[in-house]
C-alpha cells in the first residue's frame, strides 16, 4: 500500500510540473494565433413556424413566468421561445431577432421541447385572444451571430 501511495503522489507531482511548464506556452500561441482571426458579424435568416404562447397561472405550474434557462418572462419584453434544432444555428439564449411583418426585435429567452423542429414561439404575455387570433404561420426570421474569420495574410509582390 505504501509503495502506491508514494508511486501515485509522485505521477501528481509530475503531471502538476509538466502542466505549469507547458501553460506558459499555451498562452502564448493563443495571443499569437489571435492576430490570424477577426470576430464578425454575419446576417442569418430562415423561415420557421411560428405560433404564439401564454403563461398564466391557470395554464402552467407555479412558476409560470420562468423559462427553461431561468429567464423571467416579462410581458414588456419581446420574446421567443425557439425549437432546440435552432440552437445550432445560433439562436441561443438571449439573441436578438426580427421577424418579418412583426415591428421591433425580439429576444430568444425559452427553448421549446424536443419534438419541435424549425418553429418559433412568440411570447403573448397572459392575451389568450392574442395569441389564438395570431394562430400558426410560416414567418422569416433574422439575426446576427458573430462568427470567426481568418484573416487574410498580405501577399508580397516580387520585384
Amino acid at each position: 500500500m505504501n509503495k502506491i501511495t508514494l508511486y501515485t503522489l509522485s505521477l501528481l507531482a509530475i503531471l502538476l510540473l509538466s502542466a505549469c511548464s507547458i501553460f506558459p506556452k499555451q498562452i502564448k500561441l493563443k495571443k499569437s494565433s489571435d492576430s490570424h482571426i477577426t470576430m464578425k458579424k454575419k446576417d442569418f435568416s430562415m423561415v420557421v413556424t411560428a405560433s404564439a404562447y401564454t403563461s398564466c397561472r391557470r395554464e402552467t405550474d407555479k412558476t409560470p413566468y420562468l423559462a427553461a434557462w431561468n429567464n423571467r418572462l416579462k410581458h414588456s419584453v419581446k420574446s421567443i421561445a425557439v425549437s432546440r434544432d435552432l440552437l445550432k444555428r445560433g439562436l441561443t439564449n438571449k439573441t436578438r431577432v426580427t421577424i418579418d411583418g412583426l415591428p421591433g426585435t425580439y429576444v430568444v429567452l425559452d427553448k421549446m421541447n424536443k419534438r419541435w423542429k424549425k418553429k418559433i414561439d412568440i411570447y403573448m404575455g397572459c392575451n389568450l385572444k392574442k395569441a389564438r387570433r395570431w394562430g400558426k404561420r410560416k414567418v422569416t426570421i433574422r439575426w446576427k451571430r458573430k462568427t470567426i474569420v481568418p484573416k487574410k495574410k498580405k501577399v508580397k509582390k516580387k520585384s
